[in-house]
This record gives structure tokens, sequence and C-alpha cells, in this order.
């Protein structure tokens, strides 16, 4: 090969590398919106940093996966019994271009902590739902308050 062939060869080899990872996080987003209880969201676990996820939840969790990403892990985790709504207001002008377009933004609590996540309307309206119609453990309500 001359001396001009090893830098092309590394140049395409790093573009491959650029695709496939661009693939895995399409084929990871497809997959997990293909399960019943996702949705598209951005999480605020600390003022003026919003983290764009796909939230999901389940029997007992509300998880929150980064969506520039391939990890199958989540980054945040909620136990069910212990979130709190708190309700939800419009977007302030500085979080307008840090949440998706026509969100709102859903104040919660969790273990004392304040959380913010930004959902469409009807999203949280689900997630109002699933919360409010969590199992009962015990006599009475299955929180713990």
């Amino acid at each position: 090969m001359n001396e001009l062939g090893i830098p092309v060869l590394i140049v395409l080899a790093a573009l491959l590398l650029v695709v496939m990872f661009l693939g895995a996080m399409g084929v990871r987003r497809i997959q997990l919106r293909r399960t019943l209880g996702t949705f598209d969201a951005s999480i605020s676990t600390s003022p003026g940093k919003w983290v764009t996820a796909i939230a999901r939840y389940g029997a007992g969790e509300l998880e929150f996966l980064k969506l520039f990403s391939v990890s199958p892990l989540p980054v945040q985790r909620f136990r069910r019994s212990s979130i709190r709504l708190n309700g939800w207001r419009r977007p302030a002008d500085a979080e307008m271009h840090q949440v998706q377009p026509g969100s709102v933004i859903v104040m919660m609590s969790y273990e004392s902590r304040e959380i913010l996540v930004a959902m469409d309307y009807q999203t949280y309206n689900g997630l109002s739902a699933w919360l409010e119609a969590g199992p009962v453990a015990g006599v009475g309500t299955w929180r713990q308050d």
C-alpha cells in the first residue's frame, strides 16, 4: 500500500464504527419504544441540567434510559411506592430548548428529592393513573406516608 492508503483506511474504519454505533442506537430506540409502558421524556435531577431519555414503567419501578446510548441499563430508577406527583407546569423560557416541544414539566418528589420530568400531557395523565392504580399492600393504601 502506498502512504496515502493507510490514512484513508483509518478514516473509513472510524466512519464505519460511527455508523455502526448510530445504527445500534437506532435499533435500541426502536426496541424500547415497542415495549408497552415506554414514553419519551427528559429528566432533571439537578437545576438546569436536562437529560433526554426513554422512560418506562413496569410493575414496581419507573426507569429512565438515556436516549443517546446503547446501554440497556437505566440511568435513573424510582420505586413506584415512593414517587409523589406534585403537579405540572409549562416549561420556563430557559427550559424551552432543553425539553421536547409540546412538553409539560411534571414536578415529582422521590425520597425527599425534587425531580422534574418533561413529557407530553397525555403521557402525564397515563403516569398519574399508573401511580394511583398501585397495588394494595395490607390494609389501607399501599403508599408509606
